[in-house]
C-alpha cells in the first residue's frame, strides 16, 4: 500500500469553495503519484477561519464557532473526493461541536466507496486545556483500511504508549498521526512518539504536519516539522526507522508499506518489543520498591 503525507502549506482561503479547490489539487496530486492513501494534518478545518473577518479570524473561540457553517460541505466534499479519485483520505482533523458548545478535535477518514469514520483526539494539549472550549474524546477505534487495519492517533496522541498498543492489540498495523506543532521541540516530541510507537508494536506510522505561517489565526501561526513515515528498526526494516521524509519545500512524503514483509520481520527479529511487551506487566516490576544501601 502506497501512503502519501502532507506538510501542508496552511493558506488563507477566501471562500469554501476556495479552501476545496486547493484540497482537491493536493489530493490529485497524491492520487497522480500513486497513493491509495493520503493523510492530511491536524487543525485543517481552523484554516477555513481565514474565510471569516479580521476579528473572528484573530479569535479562537469565535472562529470555532464560525466554522460549524462547513462540517456539512467538509463531510460532502471529501466523501465526493474520495469516491472521484479512488482514494483513502485522513482529512487532518475538524474541530466539531456535538451540541453542547465544547468542540472535539475530530479526524476523519473517507474511503473510496462513499464510507466514512472518525476518531476524536483523547489527550489535550496545553493550549487545547487553556482554550477552554476543547475537550477530550471518550472512544478508541481501528478500522479495516483495505486489507488492512488502521488506527488514527492525533498529534498528542501518539505520545502515549498505552491507547495506541490498544489498537494495535485490535489488529491495527499502520497508526495515522494528523499533526501540528509550532516549535521545534513540539515536533521532536511527536516525531519521537511516531518511532517508539512504531518500535513498540512492530506497525508503520504514518504523520502529516503543517507547514509555513499563518499569524491570521492563534492556533495555526506558525508550523514546524518534516511529515513522515515510519517503520520499525529491525531486520529488512530501515535502520533508522525512516521508509519515508519530507524535506523542504516537498509537498508529500510518499512510502511503499509491505506489510506481508513487516509481518515476516517477526520470524528473524533482532528484538521483539511487541511480543515482549507483557513482560513490564509483571507484578514484581509494575512498581518500583525503594531499596537502601545495606
Amino acid at each position: 500500500m502506497r501512503v502519501a503525507v502532507a506538510k501542508y502549506a496552511i493558506g488563507a482561503p477566501r471562500t469554501f469553495a476556495e479552501f476545496a479547490d486547493k484540497q482537491t489539487q493536493w489530493l490529485s496530486e497524491a492520487r497522480r503519484s500513486g497513493a491509495q492513501l493520503a493523510v492530511l494534518p491536524e487543525y485543517l478545518s481552523l484554516e477555513l477561519g481565514a474565510t471569516f473577518g479580521a476579528a473572528t479570524q484573530g479569535d479562537l473561540h469565535a472562529s470555532l464557532v464560525a466554522t460549524q457553517a462547513y462540517h456539512g460541505a467538509w463531510l460532502d466534499f471529501f466523501a465526493l473526493l474520495a469516491r472521484e479519485l479512488g482514494l483513502h483520505i485522513v482529512a487532518g482533523s475538524f474541530l466539531f461541536d456535538p451540541g453542547h458548545g465544547r468542540y472535539r478535535n475530530r479526524s476523519y477518514a473517507f474511503a473510496p466507496d462513499g464510507g466514512c469514520l472518525w476518531q476524536d483526539k483523547l489527550q489535550l494539549t496545553g493550549f487545547e486545556k487553556q482554550a477552554g472550549v476543547i475537550e477530550a474524546g471518550d472512544a478508541l477505534k481501528t478500522f479495516a483500511l483495505g486489507e488492512q487495519r488502521a488506527g488514527i492517533a492525533i498529534c498528542y496522541d501518539i505520545e502515549f504508549p498505552l491507547p495506541v498498543r490498544a489498537q494495535c492489540e485490535a489488529g491495527a498495523r499502520l497508526l495515522i498521526a494528523p499533526s501540528c506543532t509550532d516549535t521545534a521541540a513540539g515536533a521532536t516530541r511527536v516525531r519521537v512518539g511516531c518511532l517508539a510507537r512504531a518500535l513498540e508494536n512492530r506497525c508503520f506510522v504514518a504523520q502529516a504536519v503543517t507547514a509555513g505561517e499563518a499569524l491570521w489565526s492563534p492556533a495555526l501561526d506558525i508550523n514546524t516539522g518534516e511529515a513522515a513515515v515510519y517503520a520499525p528498526m529491525d531486520v529488512g526494516l530501515p535502520a533508522d526507522g525512516m521508509l519515508a521524509q519530507t524535506r523542504g519545500g516537498q509537498r508529500w512524503a510518499y512510502a511503499d508499506m509491505d506489510f506481508v514483509a513487516l509481518e515476516a520481520s517477526r520470524a528473524r527479529a533482532q528484538v521483539a518489543n511487541d511480543r515482549d511487551w507483557v513482560g513490564q506487566l509483571r507484578p514484581g516490576v509494575l512498581r518500583a520498591q525503594v531499596d537502601r544501601f545495606g
